[in-house]
């Protein structure tokens, strides 16, 4: 999906990265990156040339990186409130500024991005129904297994003073239940903190070998926090390897990005 930003002489977003098809309220505005629309080359380009690579850890040379990042920021109204993420459950206030060691950021200010770098690892974007807060999550299955989307929908709701607010998610591009292939421990780990967890998981032929559905678990999370308005679920990184980086398929690769802010009076952003 292409949507031309309104205003401004700002390039339409490339036309492979997602544009979340949920009913968020028109002052949120969310994108994931896909491979394409940056400068990256060798492991970390796109099929079709420079490659939108924004992870700081992924290996390739942080110059190109940031440059990326940049071109990233001419459709954003401030440059996002990266994180130094850990496959951890923390979850920290985006207005606080980048370089928090979090995998989860909230927002209730207009024009502070969250975000979160995924290559395989689900992310999940949230939002309150009036738009009034805003939350980027990165989900791998120890994050999952942590709490984190659980902890940060209670910490939107805390910012909102509001302990029951009505949140939509969406379940952003990650590792399908196809490709996901786990040891026994990521199943005990998840019973743990879902019960319901075994229905997410399927055996394979090879004793304590299973394939996992990170998008199922997610919906079992959100359900945890009365969060049942989701969205998503359906791209898979490691099958598509033109559109999505995936680290369980190529190892040396990039990262994208998923952001979400609040829309302030008289900034430019995407439509």
């Amino acid at each position: 999906m292409t949507e031309q930003p309104p205003g401004a002489q700002l390039p339409a977003w490339p036309a492979d990265w997602v544009v979340p098809d949920w009913p968020a309220p028109p002052q949120v505005r969310a994108v994931i990156t896909a491979r394409s629309g940056g400068v990256s080359q060798g492991p970390w380009a796109s099929p079709d040339g420079g490659g939108m690579n924004l992870g700081l850890k992924s290996g390739e040379e942080r110059a190109v990186i940031e440059r990326n990042r940049a071109m990233l920021g001419q459709w954003l109204p401030a440059p996002p409130a990266w994180l130094e993420q850990v496959h951890g459950a923390v979850v920290v206030e985006a207005e606080r500024g980048a370089g928090q060691q979090a995998d989860a950021a909230t927002a209730v200010t207009a024009g502070v991005v969250c975000a979160v770098t995924i290559a395989d690892c689900l992310p999940v974007l949230l939002t309150e129904i009036h738009g009034r807060g805003v939350a980027a999550v990165h989900a791998g299955w120890r994050g999952l297994a942590g709490g984190v989307i659980q902890n940060t929908a209670q910490a939107l709701r805390a910012r909102l003073g509001e302990p029951h607010a009505r949140l939509l998610a969406y379940l952003g591009p990650a590792i399908g239940p196809a490709q996901f292939e786990v040891g026994a421990e990521v199943l005990e780990a998840m019973q743990r903190r879902l019960p319901q967890a075994g229905a997410a998981f399927s055996a394979l032929p090879v004793a304590g070998k299973y394939r996992a559905d990170l998008y199922a678990l997610a919906r079992q999370a959100l359900a945890q926090v009365d969060v049942h308005a989701v969205y998503g679920g359906t791209l898979c990184t490691v099958s598509d390897e033109r559109r999505f980086y995936s680290y369980r398929r190529d190892r040396v690769t990039g990262r994208h990005a998923a952001v979400i802010w609040r829309n302030g009076q008289g900034g430019q952003s995407p439509a």
